[in-house]
């Protein structure tokens, strides 16, 4: 039977009643009523947050007593209900909806704007369960709000009030190039509007008519910079009964994925193949900071919005998507531009793509501010915290210090990471000439002209980045030219032979039909100091000079060895498909480097 997959969606009374696939994650209902009255979720954009504050809407609704049974029947709280269901007036605010652009008046007016849509659209929806006028104030939505919470108090009931994407519109603000700082402060600092609005909805809390609140965003740079104006909020992001709360487990997209299978005819191979494409280009996350490798595995969380993108493609035309990813669904380039220019924020952003010496932090911040992130020199915490929480991160244990280990989730956000990458490290190229160089070397395997765009870039290199050089360097560098998810499936520190190949790009299983190459890449790195030589001798000299040196030599010598078990691993894994061709690239400081192809 073909599933309807609701992909984009996040209608909860349209899935269900239109027969649309939904996992059923309403059990957790009653843990959320017992965990507190005032509640924030964090998860990354695009994660089915709106999926489920549309659930709990229709849960609680008063208005939508009648359909119970139909919506909740099925599923698991509805066959063991809580007292509270339909019990409330519900109204949801969209952050999203705000448009952060213009000065802070206009920004205050859209805010004002928004709520006073939602009153109004509250009003007709509930005009017979009240009892007297509701007034909306156009220049003053909070006293729109009180309003409403006077005239509920004249009822049986009270509100659960819903803010979807909290943070959206305030995080769009902070990262704009102009004067986006500025007028962030503006709206939480002192008697900024967000930090009225927040004091509003805590005093409400009290006994005048607002019962309960569920909040989700992003990240929590904009509740931490509300400070006092509210601070009664329970998070609830890391605890481990809300892991699963949005996303899918691995075992949940493997059923998902049988009955797709089944209505395409695909063999059980061909199954496999599919569940592998999905695990390397959307890998999981986990939220619940674990003790070690293996339980962060064990939580691994997948994005819903992700996987029925690739299960609604490959449904409909029994052949993987284009795309792996939905560019409207991409990460926001943007915020990781902004974690860039944060103080050592690059300095981060090069250390998340290296497998070798993951990067590692004492613990996840669970209250920063933007003061605090700008001010924080010399310290990844706050940035590695916020790329986190953005979805550019994510938990993998713990190392033998205690020190909590994150990793880029999978291949759709190492994209992002590389995309950015190669902006710093070649922010002067031409893209034709990348462009050109790279699809020589994906059709056949020339990797010298990609070697000498590597070399312009670092003449470039002032004496502080000589201290910092290494493998790990000129790694990136390469990687930042050569990555494209579009064509390969690309590995870095890939586990072979009980060893680890620094760069693997295996073809997409539907690319394979085109004449394009598999590869297998080793980086080495040779000081000048160790060569024997200064950096203009080196740029001098031939490659096949350098390839002579003693320590360049030793350094070939051993990529051969380690290439060779690369490649036994390489054929177990995949048999006899590939077109293997294998590289060992041996960099001479950072003036010129010897490719030798095996």
């Amino acid at each position: 039977m073909k599933l309807k997959f609701p992909y984009g969606y996040c209608d909860f009374e349209r899935i269900i009643l239109d027969n649309y696939f939904y996992l059923d994650r309403s059990d957790r209902i009653r843990d959320l009523e017992e965990v507190g009255h005032n509640l924030l979720l964090l998860r990354p954009r695009r994660f089915g947050k709106s999926l489920l504050l549309s659930m709990l809407e229709n849960y609680y609704d008063l208005a939508k007593a009648d359909k119970f049974e139909r919506l909740f029947g099925h599923l698991a709280i509805g066959k063991n209900p809580t007292p509270y269901h339909n019990q409330y007036f519900v109204m949801k605010w969209d952050f999203s909806m705000v448009d952060p652009h213009g000065d802070i008046e206009a920004i205050v007016q859209s805010l004002y704007s928004h709520i006073n849509q939602q009153i109004k659209s509250f009003v007709h929806y509930y005009q017979p369960f009240l009892a007297s006028k509701i007034d909306i104030v156009d220049s003053d939505a909070l006293a729109s709000f009180q309003s409403v919470l006077g005239v509920i108090r004249t009822t049986p009931h009270r509100l659960y009030l819903m803010i979807d994407e909290y943070d959206n519109f305030a995080n769009e603000v902070m990262v704009s190039r102009k004067q986006g700082q500025h007028r962030y402060e503006q709206l939480l600092e002192g008697e900024g509007i967000l930090k009225t609005l927040f004091k509003v909805i805590k005093g409400t809390l009290a006994g005048m008519g607002l019962e309960r609140v569920f909040m989700t965003g992003v990240s929590p740079v904009v509740m931490s910079d509300l400070t006092s104006g509210h601070n009664i909020t329970r998070n609830i992001y890391f605890k481990p009964e809300f892991n699963d709360l949005c996303g899918f487990h691995e075992a949940e997209i493997e059923q998902m994925l049988q009955q797709v299978v089944s209505h395409c005819n695909l063999s059980a191979a061909q199954a496999a193949e599919s569940m592998q494409m999905m695990k390397i280009y959307y890998n999981g996350y986990c939220f619940v900071p674990p003790d070690t490798v293996e339980s962060a595995s064990a939580n691994k969380i997948y994005n819903p919005t992700m996987v029925l993108y690739f299960l609604d493609e490959l449904q409909n035309y029994c052949r993987y998507p284009a795309n792996m990813l939905d560019n409207n669904l991409s990460t926001d380039r943007q915020k990781l531009e902004y974690a860039a220019f944060l103080p050592g924020g690059g300095n981060v952003i090069v250390r998340a793509v290296d497998e070798k010496e993951p990067l590692a932090i004492p613990n996840l911040t669970a209250r920063f501010g933007v003061r605090e992130m700008l001010e924080a020199e010399d310290d990844d915490t706050f940035v590695a915290s916020l790329l986190y929480y953005l979805g550019m991160l994510t938990i993998n244990g713990r190392n033998q210090w205690g020190q909590l280990m994150l990793r880029v989730p999978n291949l759709t956000a190492n994209g992002l990471y590389f995309e950015r990458l190669q902006k710093i490290l070649l922010p002067q190229s031409n893209k034709n000439e990348i462009e050109r160089a790279v699809r020589g070397f994906y059709a056949t395997g020339n990797l010298l002209p990609v070697c000498e765009l590597v070399e312009q870039r670092f003449k470039s290199l002032d004496n502080r980045d000589y201290r910092q050089a290494d493998e790990l360097l000129v790694k990136t560098a390469f990687l930042a030219i050569l990555f494209n998810d579009l064509y390969y499936m690309i590995d870095s520190e890939t586990e072979l032979q009980r060893s680890y190949a620094d760069l693997t790009m295996i073809l997409r299983p539907d690319i394979r039909q085109y004449q394009l190459l598999d590869h297998v890449v080793e980086f080495k790195y040779v000081t000048l100091k160790d060569a024997g030589l200064s950096g203009v001798q080196v740029r001098e000299m031939s490659r096949e000079d350098l390839a002579a040196l003693p320590a360049v030599e030793a350094q070939l010598t051993q990529a051969k060895a380690q290439m060779m078990r690369y490649q036994e691993g390489l054929a177990q894994i995949y048999g006899n498909i590939l077109r293997l061709h294998a590289h060992v690239v041996v960099s001479v400081g950072f003036e010129k480097a010897v490719w030798l192809e095996l």
